[in-house]
Parts: structure tokens; sequence; C-alpha cells
């Protein structure tokens, strides 16, 4: 009988997410963060019937190191687009927030405009948990945002290591900013970081920093020529703007645009989201494969076992591996 009052439930929280209720998407994220097995079997089951509801959205990952003006910048795209008509929502990717508090909890404060917006849905990532545990949430989230009708989905990082390529394996364009600077600051330029990005925008291009960021801007596309772009179809612009004073935003905005078309066009934008699909089923595995390691007691117990042999030298890790997979059978 509780099975079939959890399914009824199920069905109603999908209705009333379809009709765009937001706090039917708050319940329907949070069912998908919880921990509990049985939430988490409900979880699956509520992306796989909203799954034909999915996928028309725009997936813009954006990332950029702190003071870079992420906030500003997703508050003043975010205003501009629900302008155009755009239902917009911010997803953030951050793994690092249990031990810093996170960052986009603050931000929704320095997102004025869009967090009073009744088009916008501002959602921070789970407090805790591994980047793979975080990234998967946020792509059932992402689903979840495009079933209650968002146009466009804003995934953020907070351009740290590899949760950069977690958010550009799940987006369709992957925008990094960049302040203006020197030539020394280039320097110290993220190779991979540029390799991802499907666009670089400058930011706070104003009053007297807007020298130094065309210059930069220069700089930054001199950089881009020697590095193989992510598609043959498409060559990552550079473009400057200000978020603070609003300039260049719509600019930055066509140039999303402009990506989509072409990408379309070649027929890369299918296959990238082909490939996002197979990279997040790999991620999903990978996840239930610890949690399974981790919360099965008699096979907790002689993983334990495994570990401490390798830890006193007895046992190869290469082998410790493999005895730890047939645990798995």
């Amino acid at each position: 009988m509780m099975t079939i009052r959890k399914s009824i439930d199920i069905k109603t929280l999908a209705k009333e997410l379809r009709a765009g209720s937001r706090a039917a998407l708050a319940r329907a994220i949070t069912l998908v963060e919880s921990r509990r097995g049985d939430h988490q079997a409900l979880a699956r089951e509520l992306v796989q019937m909203l799954l034909p509801d999915t996928g028309k959205a725009f997936r813009v990952g954006i990332t950029g190191s702190p003071g870079v003006g992420k906030s500003t910048t997703i508050d003043a795209l975010g205003t501009y687009l629900i302008a155009q008509g755009h239902e917009v929502a911010v997803l953030a990717v951050d793994p690092s927030s249990a031990r810093s508090g996170g960052s986009i909890l603050g931000d929704k404060t320095r997102m004025a405009r869009l967090s009073s917006s009744d088009h916008a849905f501002i959602r921070p990532s789970p407090s805790s948990g591994t980047l793979g545990g975080v990234a998967a949430k946020t792509r059932e989230a992402m689903l979840l945002c495009e079933a209650a009708g968002f146009g466009v989905v804003l995934v953020e990082t907070v351009g740290i290591g590899q949760s950069e390529t977690a958010v550009c394996d799940m987006t369709d364009f992957f925008l990094a900013l960049m302040l203006p600077g020197g030539g020394d600051e280039l320097q110290g330029i993220k190779k991979g970081l540029v390799e991802l990005a499907d666009m670089i925008a400058i930011n706070k291009a104003d009053g007297d920093n807007l020298k130094r960021a065309n210059i930069t801007a220069a700089d930054y596309r001199g950089a881009l020529h020697i590095l193989a772009p992510r598609s043959e179809h498409w060559h990552p612009p550079v473009v400057t703007y200000s978020a603070l004073a609003g300039t260049g935003i719509a600019e930055l905005w066509q140039k999303v645009l402009d990506h989509r078309k072409a990408m379309n066009a070649s027929g890369d934008f299918v296959a990238r989201r082909r490939e996002q699909q197979v990279k997040w089923m790999w991620s999903m595995l990978e996840q239930r494969m610890l949690a399974r390691l981790r919360s099965e007691a008699s096979v907790r117990t002689k993983v334990r076992k495994i570990e401490a042999e390798v830890a006193e030298g007895h046992l190869t890790p290469a082998l410790a591996a493999e005895q730890i997979l047939e645990l798995l059978q």
C-alpha cells in the first residue's frame, strides 16, 4: 500500500512540476539530493518520468576565479534574458561548500534582481559530497528545471580544478570569465580551462579598465590561435563586457545563439548532447558502485580488511582493487 501511495505522490509531484510550480521543483531537487535509498529510487523514477519534457533548454556553464564577478554577471545576464522572455534557472557545482560554506548562498544576495524575479529560480549545490556526486545531482536538477519550463539553465562552478570539466561535460556552451590584466597575468592562463571554453569574456570593461580589458582580450585571442578548439565548426570568440554597467551583455548572449546555430548546422549539438548522456551514465554507475561499497555492512568489513593489507604493504593496490571488484559481483 505504501508503494502505491509513493507512486501517486511522484505522479502528483511530476504534474505540479510540469505546471511550473516552484515549490514542486524545489521538492523534486531535494528528493534528488537525498542520500536515502528509498528517496533515490523515487528520484530515479521521477527523472525518468519527466525525461520527455527535457532537452529543449539552453544549458550554459559559467566559470571564473573568485572576484571575477560571476554573481554580478549571472544577475545581469539572467535579467537580460528574462526581459527577452526567457525563464532562467541558476544551479551551482561547488564540491567545496561543505568546508567553505559555499558561495552561491551568499551570491543570492548579489543576484538581487534575479533572486527577486518570478521568472528565475536559484539553487545551490548539495552542501557535501564528492565532485562526482555533486555533478550527478546537478545534472538531474538541470533536467528537472527544464521539465518545469525553464528555457535557460545557467550552471555556475567555483572555477577550481575538476569542477570546470564536470560543468563543461553537462552543458552545451561553456563560458570562461576573466579579469582585465597585463601580460604577466596571461602567463598564468589555465590552458586546460581555455581549451574547454566556447567563449572567453573579459568582465569589468568600463571606466579606467576599458583599455586594459581590450588589451587583455587581444592577448587571449592570440593565445586561442595556438590552441585547438573543441569543435572545428566553432572558434571561441573573446568579448569584453561590464556586468556592473550592463554593457556588452546582449552581445555576449548573441554569441551563445551563434554557437547554437553553428552546432546545430554541423550536427555537433546532437553529438555533444549524446556524449553528455553517456558520461552521465558512467558518473552514476561510479556513484552507485561506491555507495554499495560503503553501505553494505558485509562488503564494508571486507573492504576495510583489504585497505589494511594495502596500508601495511602486504597487498598491492592493483590486486586490492581486483579483490574489491569481485565483492561487487
